[in-house]
Order: structure tokens, then C-alpha cells, then sequence
């Protein structure tokens, strides 16, 4: 069962506030190059080898470039878990200043809580018991401050 929007909180995985979600289809420039979503531009960031992060960049959809990720682990830089958070959030910065409607939903979301309503992930989301860390919703909220 996912949550409701409510006065206090937003779960954004579907739904009215999809734009949030880094599968959802806003075309990113990220390092002089466009990725057709912020999902791709984020697993790119994984690697320094410039084939990989093109095929990354290329993948056919936000999962095939997390598939693409996972599969190559191995490769991954080395720091990769101290930056991943930083990373994300100029990704997020990145969408809300280059695509209008994501701004506007953000700045529509208010002071509500905005929850990654995510079941398999309780890094990025709430995860299957709901207590997860949701470190994309804290990303988004910190990233609507910065806009206020």
C-alpha cells in the first residue's frame, strides 16, 4: 500500500508529483551533455570511464541505466559512497533549474514533507516497512529551501 498525500507530506514515486521522481522523463543537461533522465545523469557519475558513462548516458530507459550500473559495481569510483548524496543533489538542482514544471511543483509542495514512496529502497525512499531513510525526499526538500 503506498501513502496518500496529505496536508503534512507528499509521496512522490507516481502520481501528481512524479516530476520528482529520477525516472520521470525530463531531459537533463549535466556536464555538457544531455541525459534523458537525471536517473541516467546519476549512475553515470558512478564511473570515470568515459565508455561507460556513455553507455549509460545512451541507455534506453532510466531502469536499463541502473541495470547498466549495478551490472558494472566493479568499476564504480572509489569515493563513490562519500559523494553519491552531493552528487544527487546538483542533479536535483540541475532538473529544477532547467525545467520550469518541476520548479513550480516544488514550490507548490510548500513546507510539506516530501517522502520518496519508494517500497524496494529505504536509502532514496521509505522502503518496504516505511521507516527508510528517504534521503531523495530530504535531497528535494533541502533543494525547495535553496528556491524559496
Amino acid at each position: 500500500m503506498h501513502g496518500s498525500d496529505t496536508e503534512k507530506q507528499i509521496f512522490f514515486y507516481e502520481h501528481e508529483f512524479y516530476v520528482f521522481s529520477n525516472y520521470s522523463s525530463f531531459v537533463l543537461e549535466w556536464k555538457r551533455k544531455l541525459y534523458p533522465t537525471s536517473e541516467h545523469a546519476y549512475h553515470s557519475e558512478k564511473f570515470s570511464n568515459e565508455e561507460l558513462k556513455e553507455k549509460i548516458r545512451n541507455a534506453r530507459s532510466a531502469h536499463d541505466s541502473q541495470k547498466f550500473a549495478n551490472e558494472n559495481k566493479d568499476k564504480r569510483r572509489v569515493d563513490w559512497d562519500e559523494v553519491k548524496l552531493g552528487i544527487m543533489k546538483e542533479i536535483l538542482r540541475a532538473k529544477v533549474s532547467q525545467h520550469p514544471e518541476v520548479k513550480k511543483k516544488l514550490l507548490e509542495s510548500g513546507q510539506r514533507e516530501l517522502v520518496e514512496d519508494s517500497w524496494r529502497d529505504s536509502f532514496w525512499g521509505w522502503g518496504p516497512n516505511k521507516d527508510g531513510e528517504n534521503h531523495l525526499g530530504k535531497l528535494w526538500m533541502e533543494v525547495r529551501e535553496e528556491i524559496l
